[in-house]
Formats: C-alpha cells, structure tokens, sequence
C-alpha cells in the first residue's frame, strides 16, 4: 500500500525558515515534489526533484529560497523541503507528491504525479 506522510508543518514569522519530510512506502518511487495549495486557489507546484536526485525544479516564486533534497538510501523514499525566508503568502496546505516510472524527468503539473499525501499546514505571519 502506498503512503506518503507529511511532517514539519507549523507557524512561523516571516523570514523564519521551515524544514518539511516527506516518507513514501510502498514503491520506489521515480520523481518526487512538493506542491502547495492556499485557499481559494490552485495546487501549484514548489519544488521537484529527480529520480537521482541529480535533477531539481523550482517555479520562480521560491527559487533561491526553497530547497529540496531527498534520500534514497536502505530503500527510503523521504523527501525534504527546506524553506528559509518564508512570506506571509507561503501560507499554504503543503503536499508531498510522488510517481512512478522510468525516468530521471521531474514533472511540474500536478497530473503528473500519481501519488499524494494528506498535506501539512504552514502558515507565516507577518
């Protein structure tokens, strides 16, 4: 069975920083990422990273600020996104995201990615 589980969700001023984790188990999983979704708007993608690890993606919005990482060491599949100078319009329901196939492709849509977690809520006051 497949589960993706959050963790490291909170409050945090603005300018703070925030690390989240993701564990996938189940599958190998190919391309893992993180998206977001503030209310009243779309699930947008904040960061992605390859199979390998050798290939990330990042929207304009938080590169330079956001950075993802994963281990895939003893059969893990955890996820990391560390966020340091986080804005009030971070604010958001995180989600870890996961797919499976052969590549070292990091997908950016949201229907590309097969698997979801049930979201981590941050929230960053100014």
């Amino acid at each position: 069975q497949v589960q993706l589980v959050e963790s490291g969700g909170g409050l945090v001023q603005a300018g703070g920083s925030l690390r989240l984790s993701c564990a996938a188990s189940g599958r190998t999983f190919s391309a893992m990422g993180w998206f977001r979704q503030a209310p009243g708007k779309e699930r947008e993608i904040v960061a992605g990273i390859s199979r390998s690890g050798d290939n990330t993606y990042y929207p304009d919005s938080v590169k330079g600020r956001f950075t993802i990482s994963r281990d895939n060491a003893n059969a893990k599949n955890t996820v990391y996104l560390q966020m340091n100078s986080l804005k009030p319009e971070d604010t958001a329901v995180y989600y870890c995201a996961a797919r499976i196939d052969y590549s070292d492709y990091v997908p950016y849509r949201v229907y590309e990615y097969y698997y979801w977690g049930q979201g981590t809520q941050v929230t960053v006051s100014s």
